[in-house]
């Protein structure tokens, strides 16, 4: 027996029940707000405008939900429309206020939120709206409008972060967190904090509460990757941001840039032309980090362009404005620019926020640093070393820092554990190493170093400093040797004056028993390479001196 295809015949309670069950499954507006679900909502609110059933409310709430999908253009322009209707609801103008502050257009967020009645959200609005526009006194104003309420206390932490008073910040959310454990983002926000103010393993442990319940959350995996970069190492970092990777969907565009942008610094600056560029406008870090890459390539232009027409807000910026322009006036010899810098690292490092951070007090070391007063420098430099012990640049810094007050032991024990060798083929270091050599009398150290260089201006500068440095040490016979080479590459009355000073030196201590015996030889050769009538009767004095003493110089 064959089973029928044709529809058996509906009767009238079958049809009833058939509209019963279309209308129970037919999802509400409120299901989907209460879920959260806003992109459902928008669905559902988009069906029902074609189908012409579109309202005022409608369009608000279609606003509501694409605020809400950070889809701040559309909200907008929806807002713009229903502000130019007799029958707008006053509040749209704070709605529209909140569209154009997330999209950056302050004033006119500022213009709108002040047509709008006064309320606990455009007063919130108004208060952010300050901070961006650095107006302390509405600031105060607004802040006392504050009531004791979650919102407002949300309100409130989030300038607390954004002033850099992240413990103010995380008191507040502590005390709303006690009465509401259910709030498990807040734990994100404090563990944010904590990693500003440098305790990443407390932030970890934080983070740990929110992850656990939702482990896919971007913002929190960013924040976990980013610890562990601050822990241990990019690699390690790279791990965490996989997990990322593996979960962001495609059309999670923020995260994409995020870890893009993210995995720049994880691997030491790999791509950064290539990625961090276009994300300048996107994420706030990705031009910080774009200056940074310049700096490390030594292109102190490219950085300076970056930063130049900059308004610093953050501890990060004004630290980025004082070494950008440190840098430019040390290349360019501009006291002007070292004077900027100079005031931007007493500002950060004297304010209370950092004052007593790693960054605040490397701040600090930099001002000192510039106005050369190293004793001073060496204060800040001495409370932080032991987090900076394998770390270059501090080594680099700290080295010079000693080497300045004399402590040249110290400076060449620290100038010694640097590895990077664009470092190590500085001048600078070559010089300060050079020196601290001799000043511990380890002149055939300094010579080597000048034998590894190529010839250059660097190369011929260093001879100088060795043959100065050692001369006045008293270590004549390298004294002598680098005058010597000074002398061949550019014959000069005060090269050979101070090789003839060097090389009766030589012969002194020779004669006193402190320089061997073996050395007379390589002194006269050097004398005879002098055309000069004072060599002969230098060189004569020198051999009588060794027959009568049976040291052979042939």
């Amino acid at each position: 027996m064959l089973l029928s295809r044709n529809k058996p015949a509906a009767g009238p309670n079958a049809v009833q029940a058939a509209k019963e069950k279309e209308s129970k499954s037919v999802p509400k507006l409120e299901d989907f707000l209460q879920a959260r679900d806003y992109t459902g909502a928008m669905t559902l609110l988009e069906f029902e405008r074609n189908s012409g059933k579109s309202s005022d409310e409608s369009s608000m709430w279609l606003a509501y939900c694409a605020f809400h999908l950070a889809d701040y253009k559309q909200s907008m322009e929806i807002y713009e429309k229903l502000t130019k209707k007799d029958s707008c609801h006053p509040d749209v103008w704070t709605y529209l206020g909140c569209c154009y502050f997330m999209l950056g257009m302050y004033t006119d967020a500022e213009k709108a939120s002040l047509r709008a009645p006064k309320g606990p959200l455009q007063n919130r609005l108004l208060f952010h709206l300050s901070h961006k526009f650095s107006d302390e006194k509405k600031l105060m104003g607004y802040h006392s409008n504050l009531k004791d309420v979650i919102e407002d206390q949300l309100s409130l932490a989030s300038i607390h972060y954004l002033r850099s008073h992240y413990q103010e910040a995380i008191d507040i959310y502590k005390r709303i967190l006690l009465d509401n454990r259910d709030y498990l983002a807040l734990n994100v926000y404090v563990a944010l904090c904590y990693y500003k103010l440098d305790y990443y393993d407390v932030s970890q442990e934080v983070l740990a509460v929110y992850l656990n319940h939702y482990p896919d959350s971007a913002t929190a995996l960013n924040l976990k990757a980013c610890n562990h970069f601050r822990l241990y190492n990019g690699k390690a970092a790279e791990a965490e941001l996989k997990t990322l990777q593996d979960v962001a969907s495609p059309s999670f565009i923020y995260a994409r840039d995020l870890i893009k942008h993210n995995l720049v610094v994880f691997r030491g600056g790999q791509g950064a032309l290539q990625v961090l560029p276009p994300l300048v406008d996107v994420i706030p870090e990705a031009r910080l980090n774009l200056v940074i890459y310049h700096l490390k390539q030594d292109d102190i232009n490219g950085a300076n362009h970056l930063m130049k027409d900059l308004d610093p807000a953050t501890p990060q910026e004004y630290i980025l404005k004082g070494v950008v322009n440190a840098s430019v006036g040390y290349e360019q010899g501009s006291k002007d620019h070292l004077k900027i810098a100079q005031q931007y690292f007493q500002l950060v490092g004297g304010s209370a926020s950092e004052c007593d951070t790693i960054p605040g007090r490397q701040c600090m070391a930099s001002c000192f640093y510039i106005l050369k007063q190293y004793h001073d420098v060496l204060i800040y430099l001495d409370s932080i070393k032991s987090y900076f012990y394998n770390d270059d640049t501090f080594n680099f810094n700290y080295g010079q820092a000693k080497a300045a007050i004399g402590k040249y032991k110290e400076a060449e024990e620290a100038f010694q554990l640097i590895q990077n060798e664009r470092i190590k083929s500085d001048y600078i270091y070559l010089s300060w190493l050079a020196r601290c050599f001799i000043m511990n009398k380890k002149p055939r150290l300094a010579w080597e170093l000048y034998l590894k260089m190529e010839t250059s201006g660097d190369s011929f500068s260093l001879l100088q400093l060795i043959s100065n440095d050692c001369y006045r040490m008293g270590l004549f016979y390298y004294a002598a040797k680098a005058f010597d080479v000074l002398e061949r590459l550019e014959p000069n009355p005060e090269y050979w004056e101070g090789k003839r000073g060097a090389c009766v030196g030589v012969f002194q201590m020779i004669i006193a028993g402190h320089d061997p015996k073996e050395t007379l030889p390589d002194i006269i050769r050097m004398l005879h390479s002098t055309a000069n009538p004072q060599v002969e009767y230098i060189v004569r004095t020198m051999k009588k001196w060794a027959k009568e003493n049976r040291v052979p110089i042939q």
